[in-house]
C-alpha cells in the first residue's frame, strides 16, 4: 500500500495569498481533496491522508511532523502563488533534494502542465528552494504553486471548474506515474442491444406480424411509444373489421 500525504497550504487564520475574490487556503483545500478522492477512487493500492481537511490553522512544523510520523512514501504541499507578473504554474523541490524528490517533481510538473496546456497557462518551470515543507520532510517532497491568485487571468482560470479539474488530474497522473499505480478494474457493462436485430425468441412472431401489416419490420428491438401502440391497435381493429 502506497501512502501519500497531501498538504493543503495555509488555513484558518492564515489565508495565504488573496486577490480577485479568491483565497489561497480555499483553492488549496479544494485541489487537495480532489486529489485524494480521485486517487483513492480510481487507483489500486494507495492511501491518501491530508494534513488538514477543513479550514483550520496548522504551523508548518505540525504539518511536516504529521507526515514524518505517519511514515508516508511522499509529500505534496499544494499552494497558489502571488506576486503579480504574468502568472503561471511552477513547482519546488528542496535545494539539496534527493533523487526521488527530483523524480517526483518531474512526474508531477510534466503531468500538471500537460493538463493545463489547453488553458494557455505559463510554465514557470521546475525550481528549487529552501522551503520548510520540502526541507523538513523525511520523504520525497514537492511543493506545487497552482497559478497566481493575484493575476487576473490566472484568477479567472481558478474560477473555472475545468481548470481546477485539470490541476487535480495533473497531480493524480503525476503521482500514478511516479509510483507506477494501476487503475482499478471497472466492471464491464453489458453491450447495448442493437435495436435493428430481432431477438431469436421473437423472430417467428415478428415476421408473422410484419407480414400481416401490424409492424413495418424496422427496429424490432426499439421501445414502443403510446402513439406507435395506437397505430398498431388501429391496424388490428381495421384488420378484424375487414375479416
Amino acid at each position: 500500500m502506497i501512502k501519500l500525504e497531501i498538504d493543503p497550504g495555509h488555513g484558518g487564520k492564515d489565508g495565504g495569498a488573496a486577490g480577485n475574490g479568491l483565497k489561497e487556503k480555499d483553492i488549496a483545500l479544494i485541489i487537495s481533496k480532489g486529489i485524494k478522492k480521485k486517487l483513492e477512487d480510481e487507483y489500486e493500492g494507495v492511501k491518501v491522508t491530508l494534513t488538514r481537511n477543513t479550514d483550520i490553522f496548522l504551523e508548518l512544523k505540525e504539518r511536516t511532523n504529521k507526515a514524518n510520523a505517519a511514515g508516508v512514501d511522499a509529500l505534496i504541499s499544494v499552494h497558489c502563488n502571488a506576486g503579480g507578473g504574468s502568472g503561471g504554474f511552477e513547482s519546488f523541490r528542496h535545494t539539496n533534494a534527493s533523487a526521488k524528490s527530483k523524480e517526483l517533481q518531474e512526474a508531477l510538473h510534466t503531468a500538471i502542465m500537460a493538463e493545463l496546456n489547453p488553458f494557455n497557462v505559463i510554465d514557470r518551470k521546475q525550481k528549487t528552494g529552501n522551503l520548510h515543507m520540502v526541507r523538513e520532510s523525511k520523504m520525497p517532497a514537492v511543493l506545487t504553486e497552482n497559478l497566481f491568485i493575484d493575476v487576473a487571468a490566472d484568477a479567472n482560470r481558478l474560477k473555472n471548474d475545468k481548470v481546477i479539474e485539470a490541476l487535480i488530474n495533473g497531480h493524480v497522473i503525476g503521482v500514478a506515474k511516479y509510483f507506477g499505480l494501476k487503475k482499478k478494474k471497472v466492471a464491464k457493462v453489458a453491450n447495448e442491444r442493437d435495436i435493428n436485430v430481432v431477438s431469436p425468441w421473437a423472430k417467428t412472431v415478428w415476421e408473422e406480424m410484419t407480414k400481416e401489416g401490424y409492424f413495418d419490420g424496422k427496429r424490432p428491438g426499439a421501445p414502443i411509444t403510446r402513439e406507435e401502440m395506437a397505430v398498431v391497435v388501429s391496424r388490428l381493429l381495421n384488420n378484424n373489421q375487414q375479416k
